[in-house]
Parts: C-alpha cells; sequence; structure tokens
C-alpha cells in the first residue's frame, strides 16, 4: 500500500464531509439531538456523516472494516480497520461553538495506526500523517513544541462525562498542574486537542475515558511530529485503553504527575 498516496484520498473524503458538516452548523436545530446516554450525545449530522466516511473509505480499501463511533460498518478482526469519528466535539457543534473535527484512521491488523487525519472543520485545516513521512498542516511540516519545561506550558485536558468516581483523583491531577504550568485549557474535542500537541500549540494533552475513536489518528499526528503518546502507567495502551498522554519534551514530567495522583 502506498501510505502517502491513500492519505490524499483520505483527506480528500474529509473535505467533502466537512462540507456538509458545515453546512449544517450554519442551520442547525438544538431539536435534533438525541441521547445515547448521560451526556452522550448524537445528531443527524453525526450519523450522515459517518455514513458518507463509510461509503468514501470503503471504496480506498474494500477490505479494511470500520470501528466507527455511530457503528456504521463492521470490524475486520483479522485485517485493516478504519477508526473514524465524523463529528469530535459533538456538544460543541450542538451548542454552536466552532471547535469540531473528523477523525480518520487506518490501523494495520497488527493494531498499529498507518494513517491519521483529523479536520479541523471550522477552521478548515487538515492536520494529516503517514507513518514515516511526517506530520502536516494542510501543506505545512508540524513538528511538537521545543519547550522542555512544565512551568513554560500549555496543557489540554478534557472532563469525562460518565464514570466520576475517578473524580477527585483526576481534580488532584488538575490541581498539581494548575500551579505548575502556564495552564489548562479544555477544548472538548480530543482530535484537535491532539493535533493542537502536533502542531506545538500545547505541550501536553491527557484524558480518560476516552475511545479509539478520539485518539488513533492524533496518537499518529504526535508520533510523526515528534511527540510522545503513552497511557497514564507509561505503557502503550493508548488507542483502546481509554486514556491517553501525548506531548512534546515534557512527557516524562506529565507522566509523573499523573501517575502520582490518579494511582494511588
Amino acid at each position: 500500500m502506498d501510505l502517502k498516496k491513500t492519505t490524499q484520498q483520505v483527506i480528500q473524503i474529509s473535505k467533502e464531509v466537512r462540507k456538509f458538516i458545515i453546512s449544517e452548523f450554519n442551520r442547525f436545530d438544538a431539536d435534533a439531538v438525541e441521547y445515547k446516554g448521560l451526556n452522550d450525545l448524537v445528531s443527524y449530522v453525526d450519523k450522515e456523516s459517518e455514513k458518507q466516511l463509510v461509503k468514501g473509505l470503503g471504496e480506498i480499501l474494500p477490505e479494511a472494516g470500520f470501528i466507527a463511533e455511530e457503528g456504521t460498518g463492521s470490524r475486520n478482526a483479522s485485517g485493516y480497520n478504519w477508526i473514524i469519528d465524523p463529528l469530535d466535539g459533538t456538544t460543541n457543534f450542538i451548542h454552536g461553538l466552532p471547535v469540531f473535527a473528523i477523525s480518520i484512521a487506518l490501523m494495520s491488523p497488527e493494531e498499529e495506526i498507518l494513517i491519521g487525519v483529523v479536520h479541523d472543520v471550522c477552521q478548515d485545516h487538515c492536520y494529516w500523517a503517514a507513518k514515516g513521512e511526517g506530520a502536516y498542516r494542510n501543506d505545512t511540516v508540524i513538528n511538537v513544541s521545543s519547550e522542555a519545561s512544565l512551568s513554560k506550558s500549555l496543557i489540554a485536558t478534557g472532563f469525562p462525562y460518565y464514570a466520576f468516581e475517578k473524580m477527585p483523583l483526576y481534580i488532584k491531577v488538575l490541581e498539581e498542574l494548575m500551579q505548575k504550568t502556564h495552564g489548562l485549557r479544555r477544548m472538548g474535542a480530543a482530535a484537535i486537542d491532539l493535533a493542537f500537541v502536533a502542531c506545538g500549540r500545547f505541550e501536553s494533552f491527557f484524558e480518560y475515558n476516552l475511545k479509539p475513536w478520539d485518539v488513533a489518528a492524533g496518537i499518529l499526528l504526535v508520533k510523526e511530529a515528534g511527540g510522545v503518546v503513552s497511557d497514564f502507567k507509561n505503557g502503550n495502551n493508548c488507542i483502546f485503553g481509554k486514556e491517553i498522554i501525548a506531548s512534546g519534551h515534557v512527557h516524562q514530567d506529565m507522566q509523573e504527575i499523573i501517575a502520582r495522583n490518579f494511582y494511588q
């Protein structure tokens, strides 16, 4: 497979789906919202975008399966799989906050991410990477921040909307980072958080209770941009392990603070 060529095909599909999402954003009626669970929202825009992605990606690689947020398609247990979030940041979208993205990744049978595309819908910035080819924003090479001091770092995180029993430990992490960094930001779309780490806007991003489609594409972006990605225990279970730290040169400091507070 020519990864770079395939990535360009994926980017074209993301551009077409972006047109649909942005057109609906300008006229969206909040009464069209459905609830999948507590604070877990979905709309017809998510569903239709996913159908368009599955159709387009299926034409690129017919043998690949799908791991998709809204359940379109099915996983190929022994082969390639597309991991897709048609609208990462649905809550932002519904409330008219212009921070949401399309996230597309291709995972090998060995569960290695080969392609990652995160399309920031409102800014129309497409972040992309193919394994071994570096990371890009549109046509520009991107790299993680060169900042090595946590005290000069801006950190991104997210707030869980379930499994609140872990919240006291999470707050302890936030409390320490508030005192040791330039600050914390919560964008509401993990794919964008990871893209912003990859291009050096954030020095690190961490969150728990995430799904594969939230992080798969962004993981490759950060790695190809020169960053480090791990779970909270400094292992490699980031795609399916529901927790992630992605950083430039402050990763060890981040990992130590999170492990010390979150796993007591």
